[in-house]
Order: structure tokens, then sequence, then C-alpha cells
């Protein structure tokens, strides 16, 4: 999908050459909103303006989805723990968002995943939780939608063991099996930002915001650094939308706001290890003095977190330390008849969830509602929230864009909108087998491709049909091609190897190695792309080895201080002004 058939607007491609043009707009144009920030909340601020007949510009200072949106849990899901809260409007939300992304907005990227509910009381425990996840299913069905998922069931010890033969038989006496969603976190952000470029959105990641232009009070548009080619530039614009989540606090003071919205960072581990450590057909969901622990089904793989602490160290690269693998493999091994080790973990990821602050200083009592406000004219922040409810909280934001600009502007209509390769995706996916008889490839390998471009995957069987050799697999990370890597530069907006081997794919995360082995192969295959030189070549190889160095050196240290000290051991390929976004040192 290189046009645009529907709008007619533009092309969901994010290449070299397209951002390069949305640069050159940025600087000649004056836009109805422009977003700083390329995560979530960012990308589907610019998709609901875009999608309102707005335009819309986005800047990024790093890669899209690099800091708290491809470092979550990757569920879709309401949050069962906040029933607990009685945030019942919080969970009714989050559950109706679930039923659109799963049916209508994303159904090549969001799907059903099944969890086990272990519970330790015969009478009690199964009564209470079983009523709140009864309750869970009932408000997944408010507003008239579908669950898109299963309903639960209840599960005697017996009934979970054939699920779950991991589970010691002496650590539960039965269990409730519920239904949620999971997603490829920094893939679905990815996607939205190609929506919004398909309806006209003009979009560059590796662009800093240095400051605000201001007449008078007014914010009356940017001041940015194209931190590739290290030039400034301005970019007008009737309202802008600050949507950086952890770095909230920042930019309200760089404008002189009041205050109106206060952010703290909660620092969120998780561990992956390959699927044949833990037999079962389905995840578990475990209770913690603190929070809930997933273990979490991630192709080959599980996902197991998270932990809940406090973060006040280095925003853009969390780093997770010694203690916080220990916590993760201490609380899985309790329900575990065979338990894992440090040398069980293939990877470790550490991502912030930007909570609102209120009366308490433990993260895990801070609140994940939203908030939109606005500090200054012409300047409109929303913070707070979680990835499930990304949409409503756009809305939300571009709500109040409107109430900025003169003229009556659309309402939103992203419920009704599906993301590029969502649409006809079904379609496709029932011709999965004609489609590997055409290529030659496995219809394994197809279906793979589907959950992850749905109807987009033409476009990278066409650069297959160009080039054969780009269907082999990489050497060293076999669930993924070679054209993949390509078509993560051409099209995804991939401007570094690490983009591509830490977000465009997750070999950073699923290989025993963090991805060093195959760093050679995929930065051969982006060079002609993105024009890269030899010494561009080995410079991203070798930043890349230091990072993995880095990250791996963190993770062996007691405690946060020492581990984030570790973690700067390897700097940004492209330096950020400042450790926070628009301050220059």
């Amino acid at each position: 999908m290189t046009g645009s058939p529907v709008t007619g607007l533009g092309s969901s491609r994010l290449g070299p050459a397209e951002r390069a043009a949305a640069l050159d707009r940025m600087a000649r144009e004056e836009f109805d909103v422009v977003v700083v920030g390329g995560g979530i909340v960012g990308a589907g601020a610019a998709l609901d303006a875009a999608t309102r007949g707005l335009s819309v510009a986005v800047v990024e200072a790093r890669d899209f989805a690099s800091g708290t949106s491809s470092r979550s849990s990757k569920l879709i899901h309401g949050g069962l723990r906040y029933l607990e809260q009685y945030n019942f409007d919080l969970v009714r939300e989050a559950l109706t968002e679930r039923g659109l992304l799963l049916q209508q907005i994303a159904p090549h990227l969001v799907r059903p995943v099944p969890f086990l509910l272990p519970t330790t009381h015969r009478v009690w425990e199964r009564a209470y939780i079983g009523a709140g996840v009864a309750l869970y299913d009932a408000l997944a069905f408010q507003m008239g939608s579908t669950r898109g998922v299963p309903h639960h069931r209840h599960l005697t010890r017996r009934g979970a063991l054939r699920l779950a033969p991991s589970l010691r038989k002496d650590s539960f006496v039965g269990a409730i099996q519920l239904w949620d969603a999971q997603v490829d976190d920094a893939r679905y952000v990815m996607t939205v930002l190609r929506t919004a470029a398909e309806y006209g959105a003009q979009i560059a990641s590796r662009t800093q915001c240095l400051g605000f232009l201001r007449e008078g009070e007014r914010v009356t548009g940017l001041r940015i650094r194209d931190l590739e080619a290290n030039t400034t530039s301005e970019v007008r614009a009737k309202q802008v939308v600050n949507a950086t989540g952890v770095w909230t606090d920042d930019i309200q003071e760089l404008v002189g706001g009041r205050g109106q919205i206060h952010v703290k960072a909660s620092k969120g581990i998780h561990l992956v290890v390959p699927k044949d450590r833990i037999h079962s057909a389905t995840g578990i969901l475990l209770r913690t003095e603190k929070s809930v622990l997933f273990v979490i089904p991630w192709g080959r793989h599980w996902i197991i977190g998270t932990t809940d602490t406090a973060w006040d160290l280095d925003k853009a690269h969390p780093a997770a330390s010694k203690a916080d693998i220990d916590y993760v493999l201490d609380h899985v091994n309790a329900v575990l008849n065979t338990p894992l080790t440090h040398d069980d973990v293939e990877g470790v990821y550490a991502g912030l969830r930007p909570l609102l602050t209120g009366e308490t200083d433990e993260t895990s009592k801070l609140s994940r509602e939203h908030v939109v406000a606005h500090p200054v004219p012409g300047l409109v922040l929303v913070a707070g929230g979680k990835y499930t409810t990304y949409r409503v909280m756009a809305k939300d934001a571009i709500d109040a864009v409107a109430h900025g600009l003169d003229g009556k502007v659309a309402e939103s209509c992203t419920d009704r909108i599906p993301l590029v390769g969502g649409d006809g995706f079904q379609a496709m996916w029932n011709a999965r087998h004609r489609l590997a008889a055409r290529s030659k490839l496995h219809v394994a390998r197809i279906e793979h491709l589907l959950g992850r471009y749905g109807t987009l995957l033409d476009d990278v069987l066409e650069l297959i049909a160009e080039k054969p050799d780009l269907a082999k697999p990489l050497a060293g990370a076999d669930d993924y091609l070679r054209a993949e890597i390509v078509y993560a530069a051409s099209h995804e907006g991939a401007r570094h190897l690490n983009d591509v081997l830490a977000r465009r794919t997750r070999i950073s995360i699923e290989t025993w190695d963090r991805g060093v082995g195959v760093a050679q192969e995929a930065a051969d295959l982006m060079a002609p792309v993105l024009g890269w030189t030899k010494k561009q070549r080995d410079r991203e190889i070798e930043y890349y080895r230091k990072r993995v160095e880095a990250e791996r050196s963190s993770q062996t240290q007691v405690d946060d201080q020492e581990a984030d000290a570790h973690r700067k051991g390897a700097p940004d390929i492209v330096p950020v002004f400042g450790d926070t976004l628009g301050v220059k040192p």
C-alpha cells in the first residue's frame, strides 16, 4: 500500500525520501497542529487530527516508540487489578477499546491471549476473584460492544495442570482462565503513524524540539533540530500537542506552565525466556504483594513481568538491575515445578510508566487515568493513561486542540478507521495457502508475516519478487526474513540498526546474543536503502555491540544507581541535546 487508494491524500510509506519531504514542508508551511512525541499517544493524536481533516506534523527526538511505547507488557487489557480499586470507569473504557482494536481497528496486530489465574484458597478466593473476573467480562459488553475474546471459566487443579503442566501442584488449589489481548507495542505505534501519514500527516523521527515559538503568551510553533543533518528550523502551528510521556514535566517547565500536570516515572522490567522453559498452553497471571505478574506467550518465547518501582534516573534508557531480575524470577519460581535461573533469560527490557502523581509515594498506587491541560495558550498537554486507552487520550487531546482553532472541527472518527494493513485482513488471511503457493514461502511464514503486516504483506512480497534472495531468513534470527530488514528501512521509518533490531523486529530480546550475531547482515541490508558508506555501516554495528554490552553489564548490578551508570556506557548513535526533551546543555 505505497499509495492511498482510500483517501488520495498521501502514502503510508515512512522512508528516507518521505522524511526529507516532511521536514521540507515543516519548514515552509503552517500546520493546524504539531505533535511532539512519537510514542503511542503522539501517534494516536496525529491520526485523530489527520482524520478530522486537520493539517498535522509530528516530530520525535529519537526513534518512533523508542521509550515507554516499545517496553510495555505488550498487552491490550482492561486492567483487572483496577477493579480492586473500584475504578470501574477506567476498566470499562479499556475493555471497550480492547474490543475495537481486536475487531475493527487492528485485527492484524491485536489478537486474543488466554491467561490462567491460580487460586490458593478453595472457597472465598474463588468466589472473590470469580466475581471480579465475571464483572470484567460483563464490563466488556458495555456500550453495545462485544468482547472479541472468549468468556472466562473456572478450572479444578487437575484441569489447570492439563493446560499448564509446569505449575507446582502444591502452589494452588484451582484456577480461573480468562482472556485478554496482546500486541507488538512498537510495531503498533509505527502502524498508527503510517496510517496518519496516509491521511496527510508529515512525520519525522530524529527531530528534536528545542523550544517553542511565541507571540506574546501564545505558543505558535516549535524550534526543531534535524539530528541527522544537524540543522535547525522552525515549524509554525496554530496548536501544539505535547505527548512526551515521562518528559511531560520538563516541557511544562520549558514553557513556563503553572504545573497543571505532574508525572512520576515508574520502572517496569520484563524477562524473555524460551518457550520450552515453561510447559503451558496458556499465559499465567500471578498476584504479587505490589502488582500483577504476567507470564505471556510470545511466539517461541515467554515474556515475564513486571515490576513497579520509582525511577528518577536516565529517562531515555532505564536500566534493569540484578535486583529487578531476581524479583521477577523469585515470584514466577514460586509457582513453577522447574525454577528458572539467570541462565534461562534470553532478553531483558525496562520501560517507564508515566503516572499522574497523587497523595502517595508508592508508584503502584498512582493513577493510570489521563489528563489533558492547556498550560499556556496554543499548547495542549496530554499525560498519564495506559497503552490500551491511547485512542481515547488522543481524541481528548485533539478535542482540546479543536477549542483553540477557528472554525468547526469534525468529531473524532478513529473508532471506525482501520489501521493500514487491517482493511481486508480477514480475506487475505483466508487466502494464506494461496499466497504461500504463489510466493513459494511456507504457509507458517505467511501467517507470521500477516500477523506483522496485515494486507501490507503485498509490499514485502514485492520486494522478494524483485530480489528472491530476500526470501531467506536471517542467519541467527530465522523468525525474520531478510526482506523485513529492507522493508523496515524503506517503508517503516527505521533510520539506524538499533531501530530495526530492537523495535521493527524483536531480535534484541529474542536471541541469546541479543542480535549481535545478525548485526552485520542487517546493516548490509539497510545500507543501500539509507545510503550508508562502509564507515557508517561499521559505526552502526559497533554502536549496537556497545549498547548490548552496556545493557548486559547494567543487568548484573545490584541497584538502580549502578545499573544506570553502566547503561550510560553506550551513548546514543545520534545524540539528543540534553537529557530532557527541549533542553540544551
